[in-house]
């Protein structure tokens, strides 16, 4: 079998090789995802182009997974399945009810008539039922704090958790969803690394074992890594784009990406996306929880006191926004 550069990073920043995905090894599927991580570059680049983060090196990874990442996603998700197909099953029938009594306005026949559209004059008097089939109208994203100090307390390990449960929360649901980590100063050639894990753009069921390649790197330039995504979400149609940021810890890379300045560019940046139609939340996993919700306000602030209950209770969340 051949090999192909992965997301993880050797002591210098380097990239490690090792086997292509085991099941999808075709030279067609090389090509495309060659071709689909060259369009999230340059579309990341192009986002922070005019921002702060203009002269900072970025590579957005397509990460690989491997046999061992399938068994650990398997042990994982064992325990959290039952609680994600509960939700779902209680989520899935509202999702239905309400596309089931939604109206396409203004046909010219239907099953219901529209008194209120007479004075149109245009003889479209009728509604018509959508159909079952349509998706409700949601993305999420969900953007990982890959930074060192994440491996501390367990708060790595309930990440992937959660990870795991919004996107099988998700697909249940048929919710377009993508799953990004970043890290930030892994080398001088390479000062902020994104993750791409899952695209609602180029997706399949094998994604899901990425996720057990996220782990605790470097430093997070967080309000970069958040203008990516945002702009990501701002590229769907849904109607509620919802952007999640699992985090440990306040901003801080090289050079003087920290402190007030670096706190202030993620505030910025939250107001320019708000404005635009993203909602943010933050669950914050750390030490810095109080940092964290005046970044982000009280609104947007989700305390992560018990990381046991973190995945359900972000699953639960979710399927408010429904």
């Amino acid at each position: 079998m051949g090999e192909t550069e992965s997301s993880d990073l050797g002591e210098n920043g380097s990239p490690k090789y090792h086997q292509l995905n085991p099941e999808d090894n075709s030279e067609d599927t090389k090509k495309e995802e060659q071709k689909f991580r060259k369009h999230l570059n340059k579309e990341a680049r192009k986002v922070v182009s005019d921002s702060i983060h203009k002269g900072v090196k970025l590579i957005v990874h397509r990460p690989e997974w491997d046999l061992n990442d399938k068994q650990e996603y398997v042990k994982l998700s064992k325990d959290l399945m039952p609680i994600v197909k509960e939700i779902a099953r209680k989520t899935i029938p509202l999702l239905e009810h309400e596309i089931s009594i939604e109206f396409a306005r203004n046909h010219y026949y239907g099953s219901k008539f529209q008194s209120d559209s007479i004075v149109y004059k245009d003889f479209r008097y009728f509604s018509k039922k959508l159909p079952p089939n349509e998706s409700p109208s949601l993305v999420v994203g969900l953007r990982v704090d890959e930074s060192a100090s994440m491996v501390a307390f367990g708060r790595l390990d309930a990440a992937k958790r959660a990870v795991v449960a919004v996107y099988e929360f998700c697909k249940m649901c048929n919710i377009p969803v993508l799953v990004y980590g970043d890290t930030a100063d892994v080398s001088k050639l390479e000062q902020m690394s994104i993750f791409a894990y899952s695209d609602f753009d180029h997706d399949d069921y094998k994604n899901r074992y990425k996720f057990m390649g996220i782990r605790g790197r470097g430093n997070n330039r967080d309000g970069m890594a958040l203008r990516i995504i945002a702009e990501r979400l701002l590229t769907t149609n849904k109607q509620t784009k919802l952007l999640i940021s699992i985090s440990d810890g306040q901003p801080k890379a090289m050079d003087d990406y920290t402190g007030a300045y670096a706190m202030e560019d993620m505030k910025q940046t939250i107001a320019e996306f708000e404005r635009k139609g993203i909602t943010f939340l933050a669950a914050a996993i750390g030490q810095d929880k109080d940092i964290i919700n005046d970044i982000y306000g009280e609104n947007r602030f989700l305390d992560i006191t018990n990381l046991n209950e973190f995945p359900a209770k972000l699953v639960r969340i979710i399927a408010r926004y429904l």
